[in-house]
């Protein structure tokens, strides 16, 4: 399904199931979509709520525009024009990594909307304590955007999951295909620069505004993460009032894959608590 935003940004997204509202919001990586992130798990969670998954401004089929303030804040706005559409007035929110950072966002400009949160390594919300920045994750991303090729892909891809028989040649050729589309590489240049330049740079700073969060909030970690690593939830876990911290052994960026049917349990029961 698409949705055409006012101001002419159109979202495209799954939705299927009944019951409460939940978005799911995807991470950053080059070639992502919420079915590469989440088309596993969509079924799980739709026999227990309906799931709306949007693929991002940028991403996926949605459009790609690069004119566009700090990125969390940009998708956060669209997120917030796509449940008005759909006559939604409040959902809990899963994300990602990017998607973590957006729905962050999402609960602190519009938290009347949102309801608990699930946040995977979410950006932007994590400090790195302990481990260097750029982190080995955000170097090879950063290199994919230099010189977008499928070995600089895989290389990135590897850097998300613990296992690395995740990252198949059929993996790497499915996102290769939408992540070097000229205007999905300039989209992600935009998104990159919003996390940079002078005037927005500071809204990406999410854990400076972690106190403010009201929601039930359960942080997801793999302890092997190298692109969010796990000090980074140190600081969030203590700011955050109602927050819960679940960190996975032997476990990546991608939870949702490399645990899926842990994740799922675990996600799906803290969703359903009364």
């Amino acid at each position: 399904m698409t949705y055409t935003e006012k101001a002419a940004i159109r979202l495209h997204f799954h939705d299927s199931g009944e019951g409460k509202p939940v978005v799911l919001l995807h991470g950053g990586g080059p070639g992502a979509s919420a079915l590469s992130n989440f088309g596993r798990n969509i079924p799980v969670f739709a026999k227990h709520f309906r799931v709306i998954a949007p693929d991002q401004p940028g991403f996926g089929q949605s459009d790609k525009p690069t004119e566009h303030g700090q990125y969390f804040t940009h998708s956060a706005d669209a997120l917030v024009a796509l449940l008005d559409e759909l006559g939604v007035d409040k959902a809990d929110l899963l994300g990602n990594s990017l998607g973590g950072g957006a729905a962050v966002r999402f609960a602190l400009r519009y938290p009347d909307r949102a309801g608990r949160l699930v946040l995977m390594a979410p950006g932007g919300l994590g400090l790195n304590v302990f481990a260097p920045d750029p982190t080995e994750g955000v170097k090879r991303l950063g290199a994919f955007g230099v010189a977008p090729s499928r070995e600089a892909l895989k290389a990135f891809l590897k850097t998300l999951v613990y296992d690395q028989n995740l990252v198949t040649d059929e993996l790497v050729d499915e996102r290769f295909e939408y992540a070097s589309q000229p205007e999905s590489l300039k989209a992600m240049a935009a998104m990159g620069a919003s996390f940079s330049r002078p005037d927005t740079f500071e809204e990406g700073m999410l854990w400076r505004e972690a106190y403010r969060l009201r929601q039930r909030v359960l942080l997801v970690w793999g302890r092997e993460d190298r692109v969010n690593p796990l000090d980074g939830a140190l600081v969030a876990l203590k700011l955050i009032r109602r927050a819960q911290l679940h960190v996975f052994g032997g476990c990546g960026h991608w939870a949702q894959l490399e645990k899926f049917d842990e994740f799922n349990r675990l996600a799906i029961d803290f969703l359903s608590e009364g």
